[in-house]
């Protein structure tokens, strides 16, 4: 019997009943590739290009079409070959390993061609980084754009950032992340971390996933929904640029950002509990995430 429809807090909670009151948009049986979206992956320093990786098959996990991964030259070879299914563009780097906005040009017509783009996931804090971010920002059309990681330090100084996106943006933080970028005390956030996504997503203008034990995901226009699934297991290096990737996927199938985050994260929590039955409850691999979600979302849509 599925589960009803339940509200706690002031935020509905995530389960089979609730999301077939948000469905994703039906797979075209004719449709071909091009009809489930282009994922580009923006990301990885010399010392984390595999995070690209992850956040990329995941995207490509959740059914997008085409996959488009975008980071720095000495690390672009390997990826390719990691991820044969992708298109791998080389971008030049900062002295410290970063990816660097000289050559940026060569991403527009990507970027403006792409479905859902994903930034951060394996970035470094540099002084690059956030004109890198602002670059991405403004380069994209109707693209979803999913800031994860190192990338959301960028609207610390620069609030307004997504204001051209129209609510499309869609941003991960955990709680420390959204603490540096609105100034708000960790341990307020901790306290009412509902309330906080919900600021959140109305300073930014964007659908705002506050990942913890129980993830809050927020839209700009006042709707919070929770998911209480998953298991501490998750909490391991490389499920959230997983997670990044999944949403964006989903995005790229053509649902809106609040759909896509929802789903994301829900499919993702379910991926970790099926993994930690067969596994154990921790020490399972970000990357095991990834064969769990195509089954996960064709459970949840029925």
């Amino acid at each position: 019997m599925p589960a009803p429809l339940t509200r706690i807090g002031g935020a509905d909670v995530i389960n089979r009943a609730r999301l077939a009151l948000l469905p994703l948009p039906p797979l075209d049986e004719r449709g071909d590739k091009e009809s489930r979206g282009r994922v580009l992956v923006v990301g990885g320093s010399r010392e984390m290009a595999g995070a690209v990786a992850l956040a990329g098959v995941g995207a490509l996990r959740a059914g997008a079409g085409k996959l488009q991964l975008a980071t720095v030259e000495r690390a672009a070879v390997a990826l390719g070959v990691a991820v044969p299914e992708a298109r791998v563009f080389a971008l030049k780097e900062t002295a410290s390993g970063g990816c660097d906005v000289r050559g940026f040009a060569g991403l527009v017509e990507h970027l403006r061609s792409s479905r859902a783009v994903v930034v951060g996931p394996g970035m470094i804090e540099d002084a690059a980084l956030a004109t890198f971010v602002a670059r991405v920002a403004q380069s994209i059309d109707a693209a979803a754009l999913v800031l994860d990681a190192n990338a959301l330090n960028a609207l610390e100084r620069a609030p307004d950032l997504l204001e051209g996106l129209g609510g499309g943006a869609i941003l991960t933080p955990h709680a420390t992340e959204l603490s540096e970028m609105t100034g708000e005390p960790e341990e307020e956030i901790a306290s009412d971390p509902r309330g906080a996504a919900l600021r959140a997503a109305e300073k930014f203008g964007a659908v705002v996933a506050l990942k913890g034990r129980e993830t809050f995901v927020a839209s700009p226009g006042g709707k919070v929904y929770v998911n209480r699934a998953g298991n501490v297991g998750l909490a391991t290096s490389g499920s959230g640029d997983v997670l990044a990737g999944v949403i964006a996927g989903l995005a790229a199938r053509g649902a809106d950002s609040l759909t896509a985050a929802v789903w994301g994260v829900h499919a993702h929590a379910l991926a970790g509990e099926r993994l930690a039955r067969r596994v154990g409850r921790v020490g399972y691999l970000a990357r095991e995430l990834l064969d769990e979600i195509p089954s996960v979302l064709d459970e949840l849509v029925g």
